[in-house]
């Protein structure tokens, strides 16, 4: 997640404060990934720092206000323009689990696939929930024709996060399927070792090297 990205873009629409930054931030994804205080005011120190951002007076509450440079807007069009890169996937805990639990002696791995399935499932339920109400409400401001971007941006967040559990959902059945035909295939013995050809055949018996001798 780019926070930075984040806070230009709600900066190109114009002057804001660190607090104001947070809750606009928050209202646009729907509080998925809340921000505090301290984590926006240090990137804005970071985007002071290189050039995007610059402080400019302050409000009547006696704000601080933040504005976006040339720089700034340059970086963030660049950003818009580039895809996100999947070349350096970020790390994933379900998937690091349950590459350390195969094998781990103890550990259930299809009971902690169930339990995980379980729970993607009911987070489906729930932003499927959600997306129905967030339709509802665009459908209202809609007729209304009040329209809140926010909500619209808020229905795809909802929409992305629906597809990803969705997916997990699959993976899961996946792994758990993978796991059923591995333990159902049949042992291998380990092969033995043929004897060679020279051991079949019996050697002749030994000649002793002492010459024999008789009685006289």
């Amino acid at each position: 997640m780019s926070i930075r990205h984040g806070l230009l873009a709600l900066l190109e629409r114009g002057p804001r404060y660190g607090s104001q930054l947070r809750s606009e931030f928050e209202s646009r994804t729907g509080s998925t990934w809340p921000l505090n205080v301290g984590q926006v005011y240090t990137t804005l120190s970071r985007l002071e720092r290189d050039g995007m951002v610059v402080q400019d007076g302050e409000d009547t509450a006696g704000h601080a206000l933040y504005v976006i440079t040339g720089e700034g807007r340059q970086e963030l069009k660049s950003w818009y323009e580039a895809p996100v890169d999947r070349t350096s996937p970020a790390r994933d805990e379900l998937s690091i689990k349950l590459a350390m639990a195969v094998g781990a002696p103890g550990v259930d791995i299809r009971g902690v696939i169930q339990l995980q399935r379980h729970h993607t499932v009911k987070a489906m339920q729930d932003y499927t929930r959600l997306k129905s109400q967030a339709l509802t409400a665009i459908e209202k401001a809609g007729a209304a024709g009040t329209q809140e971007r926010d909500d619209i941006a808020w229905l795809l967040v909802l929409e992305q996060l629906i597809f990803q559990t969705e997916a997990e959902a699959r993976w899961l059945d996946h792994c758990e399927a993978r796991l059923i035909r591995l333990s159902a295939a049949p042992q291998r013995e380990p092969r033995r070792a043929q004897p060679s050809a020279d051991r079949t055949t019996a050697a002749p018996p030994a000649v002793s090297a002492t010459p024999l001798t008789t009685d006289r």
